[in-house]
């Protein structure tokens, strides 16, 4: 079995796996239906072997975990469809949480997320982002990895108290803005935001599992509480996409993808992102097709994902939309453009005629051709529709194969500790007043310099810290850490 049935409407309209990582997009009001086909796709790719990545925005794509109950409705879509082979069963799945509650916890690095995303997740000026981008240059320079929240915090205090010398050779240090991003990491703290920062790191292997059957493992970020916080919402997401771009190899054009990953609430990615932003995204959702990965968009109305985007869009599942405001229908002339035509429909008026269950759908067909869109009564799941109990994803927890990997928080040495330990031995070498008493004004005046940045003869502190840091990590001091396009390590180097 190659292809996911997805419903019926004049005939069976199915999703091609080979065409699975063309991305996609599921539309449509509230309440008419799209979990329902974000289901329906999910347990699809699943059984055809192939990983699942989703957010769980509202806590009932968590029933993927359970076997649904058949009842009358359900027997009669069967029916209506003529769906061959209908069981309920459940999917293998795996529950992740940045706040570590209903999930295992999922974290980066600081030094992994890169300057440009952390500025979106603190919401700080472009100026303050600036301030960021000078603080990790020099950290990157030096082979210094940051970690978590006290690593940060370390690095712009030390920053702030050596503005001058930093400045010279990395651009002007202000102590405003500094301040500024000390005062939004508070806030992030506050928020609980400082649990997505830390160790161990999330290996992308880890969403890349099948269980023993062969089945693709379905891995929900249970994001209930997340989506309160919308920029941390988007932007790890944005992250965790840019990750499986800048890692994993060129593959081409595959019989399946490698990954399907569902972004949902999409719009949230591109509320107030700034152009160049918008830019870095529509490149890895061009190019990432090339890696095996399909990224299916999930909002509720079409024109929330830009043009250039959705252009890139080749599998199209549209439920209802409402045309009751000048906004609704402008998105409903919006949809119907963007269908291939059907003769035999009038997609604009058809929109608003939707029952739930119900959606205008096309996909890509043979030689990559997008059918004429159907009018296609939807397939019922064959999981629970609808949320689990605690003790059921208590459940699935305890089955985890992952969990002893990923519940424990692990705290080495890093840039708080190497900080920290250099500004104290900087002050007992102050206080050896009598050594100073005798420094000839000439020498006194390169002090610090070569305290910092070393002589020919004596290493300074940078280099010092950094090598430090480079023991800690496994890796050298005179290799440079490189960041991809949306400001991420290149190849993961943090974790080695």
């Amino acid at each position: 079995m190659n292809e996911i049935l997805i419903g019926k409407g004049e005939q069976a309209v199915h999703l091609l796996a080979k065409y699975g990582n063309r991305h996609g997009l599921v539309a449509g009001a509230t309440g008419t239906g799209k979990t329902i086909s974000l289901l329906v796709l999910a347990e699809g790719f699943s059984r055809l072997g192939v990983p699942v990545f989703m957010a769980d925005v509202k806590g009932d794509v968590a029933g993927l975990a359970m076997a649904g109950i058949p009842n009358e409705k359900i027997i009669q879509r069967v029916a209506q469809i003529g769906i061959e082979g209908y069981t309920n069963e459940a999917n293998p799945v795996l529950f992740w949480d940045l706040f570590g509650k209903a999930g295992h916890p999922v974290r980066t690095t600081i030094s992994e997320i890169g300057p440009s995303l952390l500025g979106r997740i603190l919401e700080i000026n472009d100026t303050q982002v600036g301030m960021l981008e000078i603080a990790f240059k020099l950290a990157d320079d030096q082979g210094l990895l940051l970690l978590d929240l006290d690593d940060l915090r370390a690095l712009l205090t030390f920053v702030a108290d050596n503005r001058k010398e930093i400045s010279t050779r990395y651009g002007l240090v202000s102590t405003q803005s500094v301040a500024a991003i000390q005062r939004a990491l508070l806030t992030l703290e506050r928020e609980g935001g400082e649990t997505l920062f830390g160790e161990p790191a999330l290996d992308l292997n880890d969403l890349l599992r099948t269980d023993l059957s062969g089945r693709g493992i379905v891995n929900i970020l249970v994001a209930d509480q997340l989506i309160l916080k919308p920029r941390l919402y988007s932007s790890f997401l944005l992250w965790l996409l840019s990750e499986l771009f800048e890692n994993l190899p060129e593959v081409g054009d595959l019989d399946r993808p490698k990954l399907v990953f569902f972004f949902d609430e999409a719009h949230l990615l591109f509320d107030d992102a700034p152009p160049m932003l918008r830019q870095r995204v529509e490149q890895v959702v061009r190019i990432i097709r090339s890696k095996g990965v399909g990224v299916y968009f999930c909002s509720q109305f079409p024109d929330d994902v830009p043009n250039e985007i959705l252009g890139q869009l080749g599998n199209r599942i549209q439920h209802a939309l409402r045309a009751y405001t000048p906004r609704d229908q402008k998105a409903v002339k919006t949809a119907a453009e963007t269908f291939v035509a059907n003769p035999k429909l009038d997609v604009a008026k058809v929109i608003s005629q939707l029952a739930v269950g119900e959606a205008l759908v096309s996909t890509l067909q043979d030689k990559g051709v997008p059918m004429p869109v159907e009018r296609t009564l939807i397939c019922p799941p064959r999981c629970r529709m609808g949320a689990i109990t605690p003790e059921e994803r208590a459940v699935v927890r305890a089955r985890s194969p992952i969990g002893g990997k990923y519940d424990s928080l692990v705290n080495r040495e890093s840039a708080y500790e190497i900080l920290n330990r250099r500004t104290q031995e900087r002050e007992e070498a102050k206080s050896k007043s009598d050594r100073a008493e005798t420094e000839k004004p000439s020498e006194r005046g390169g002090m610090f310099s070569d305290w910092m940045w070393g002589t020919k003869r004596r290493q300074g502190m940078v280099e010092t810290m950094a090598k430090q840091a480079a023991r800690t990590v496994g890796s050298q001091i005179g290799r440079r850490i490189l960041r991809g396009v949306l400001g991420g390590i290149l190849g993961g180097s943090s974790r080695r």
